[in-house]
């Protein structure tokens, strides 16, 4: 699940999605956001891919060849069979794959037709060459189109390069039309992440406003989306039948698959559906099945205090030179961070006015701390050693290298000169935070807890995670005041005898995706195999590590699976100088989630 969180930008604006047509040049890749607001604060904390009250978290690592100015997605004519098109500074086939929005009941009504942008990054060895592999980056809301000119060429490398990589924009994202879109301007969305309310236990009477807030999103959306007909085709099973025709218009007849966070969950679904259709998948970062279509998210937080835990224990053993938030031992830091947080409850940080800083005072208060710690759970490699600096600088009394891990170079705009797009029109983005809530309620059944209910839900979640079972509240409330059902809904059962056994790769703490999710989703299917990485994060590539990629390309060149039981040691350690890392492999923890998207205020399945 990729996670958003919200935290103000300078100016005090929102940092959202910037909106992208087919003509921009793609921005720094955003690893992972998190929204705290309405449903899209809903998304995975994340991945998935922030926010102070629209968070974003710098360290974007540039994607590796900038994209040309002058191709559009809309020169592309639609058609119902696949026709590729070079692209993206001819590195890229692109095609736009006219489809029923109605999978059930087919129809050559225009209005009743969803687009599906595809794209391929080509196999460069052709002497064994062995097909494509489809690729989904999670979510639901990430962009295949975006993950895979950012990250196919990694994807690549591990699976093998007699492969060709394919991605697609799910329908309702991105260059996918018609679009989920809540909003009819970037303008009511930037407003309405302003109004964010803060964590739910943040203080008396915040939970009730989370509430009455995400009702009053679910009823927007639904009106403004209404005449459009998606909503009602958006569950994961018509993104699993979309598939299936892309995977049939390339001429293949089984799937070949990588998915990771939400991505194990369209995995899964295809699996369960056409188990004779799968050659290959590998499911990492694993999504309960079941909890994720029954709507309980509990089981799904299970891990996330181990991965706090780690923090305490490496921070540590790297002592006061390695870590500025040293303590004598673990239970010592664990107490400095509980200490840090009681007194910025009462008494908020302002960040000044400075040549560094914002352009007018911010607050950092406890709601964006307990979104940032639960946000730097994604990718400890990456993000414990920048979080420890912070938080001693915040014990200090200063709030500007918070500022600064939390706000890039390409702030938003403001308000008034954002430029109006219209609507259903191919953009090419990272992700949109508005496909989450809506592709989520679509697969759960319909949600109708009270206030006092939901209130109930938070406790009990904050008895499995202390760290962020308060800040991953949100997920449930995606689906509050939702009345729109799906036409199509896959609710199981999940299991399936499929052609080839399913590769499952898990952390052995992962903070939005338990490692007992992934021996869950396993015993459905026979032959299928968990792969263990000794690591701490949001799937296996918030760590790098030779030997899990070893085993996956193995599965992908000749079917080989692990022998059960079998571990794999990641290359880096939290604290650990990444200097000697220089080669390309060493380098996907950087590049790959934790994701993003599961940054949404849910952080991205």
């Amino acid at each position: 699940m990729t996670q958003h969180y919200a935290l103000p930008t300078k100016g005090g604006q929102n940092t959202l999605f910037s909106p992208l047509d087919g003509t921009s040049t793609i921005p720094r890749r955003r690893p992972w956001r998190v929204v705290a607001s309405t449903a899209a604060g809903l998304l995975a904390l994340l991945l998935l891919a922030c926010q102070l009250s629209g968070m974003r978290i710098v360290g974007h690592i540039k994607l590796q060849e900038p994209i040309k100015k002058d191709w559009k997605w809309s020169e592309i004519e639609p058609s119902k069979s696949l026709q590729w098109h070079r692209c993206y500074n001819n590195t890229y086939d692109c095609a736009r794959l006219d489809v029923p929005m109605d999978w059930l009941s087919p129809s050559d009504d225009a209005h009743e037709r969803v687009v599906l942008a595809v794209i391929r990054l080509r196999a460069t060895e052709l002497d064994d060459y062995k097909g494509p592999i489809f690729f989904n980056p999670g979510g639901p809301g990430g962009s295949g189109v975006y993950a895979l000119i950012d990250r196919g060429a990694l994807l690549q490398t591990i699976a093998g390069k007699n492969h060709d990589i394919i991605s697609f924009d799910p329908r309702g994202i991105g260059t996918s039309v018609p679009r989920i879109e809540c909003w009819d301007s970037p303008e009511k969305t930037r407003l309405w992440a302003l109004q964010d309310v803060g964590v739910v236990n943040s203080h008396p009477g915040v939970i009730f406003d989370a509430y009455a807030r995400a009702t009053a999103f679910s009823e927007a959306c639904e009106r403004n989306m209404n005449s459009s007909g998606l909503l009602s085709h958006i569950s994961t099973a018509s993104h699993a039948r979309d598939m299936l025709e892309i995977l049939h218009q390339t001429g293949q007849e089984k799937l070949k698959y990588w998915g990771f966070s939400y991505g194990t969950i369209l995995g899964g679904v295809f699996a369960a559906m056409y188990p004779d259709k799968v050659e290959r998948l590998v499911s990492d970062g694993n999504v309960d099945y079941r909890e994720w279509h029954l709507q309980t998210h509990i089981n799904f937080l299970r891990d996330t205090d181990k991965v706090m835990e780690a923090f305490y224990v490496y921070c540590h053993k790297a002592g006061p030179s390695g870590c500025d938030f040293y303590a004598s031992t673990p239970a010592a830091i664990e107490e400095r961070l509980t200490h840090l947080l009681a007194r910025i409850k009462k008494y908020p940080i302002i960040v000044p006015v400075t040549e560094s800083g914002p352009d007018m005072p911010q607050l950092v208060t406890w709601s964006h701390l307990k979104r940032l710690i639960s946000a730097a759970l994604y990718r400890p490699i990456f993000m414990f050693k920048k979080f420890a600096e912070v938080l001693k600088a915040l014990e200090d009394g200063d709030g500007i290298p918070f500022y600064h891990l939390i706000n890039s170079e390409d702030s938003a705009p403001p308000i008034c000169s954002i430029k109006a797009i219209p609507p259903n029109v191919p953009r090419l983005e990272e992700g949109n935070d508005h496909a989450f809530p809506a592709i989520l309620c679509a697969d759960a059944p319909p949600m109708e807890d009270t206030v006092e209910e939901f209130a109930a839900f938070v406790d009990k979640l904050i008895e499995v995670s202390s760290t962020a079972g308060d800040v991953n509240a949100l997920f449930r409330l995606a689906c509050i005041g939702r009345k729109i059902r799906p036409k199509w809904r896959y609710p199981g059962p999940f299991s399936g005898n499929t052609s080839h056994p399913i590769l499952y790769v898990a952390n052995i703490a992962d903070n939005i995706s338990p490692l007992i999710s992934a021996r869950n989703n396993s015993e459905g299917f026979p032959g299928s195999v968990v792969l263990v990485q000794n690591s701490y994060g949001h799937t296996s590539l918030s760590a790098a590590s030779s030997c899990t990629a070893g085993y996956i390309k193995s599965y992908f060149q000749n079917g080989t699976l692990p022998e059960p039981g079998t571990t794999c040691e990641p290359d880096y350690y939290p604290f650990e100088d990444m200097s000697r890392a220089g080669d390309e492999l060493s380098m996907i923890s950087h590049k790959l989630p934790g994701m993003k998207w599961n940054l949404e205020p849910m952080l991205a399945i």
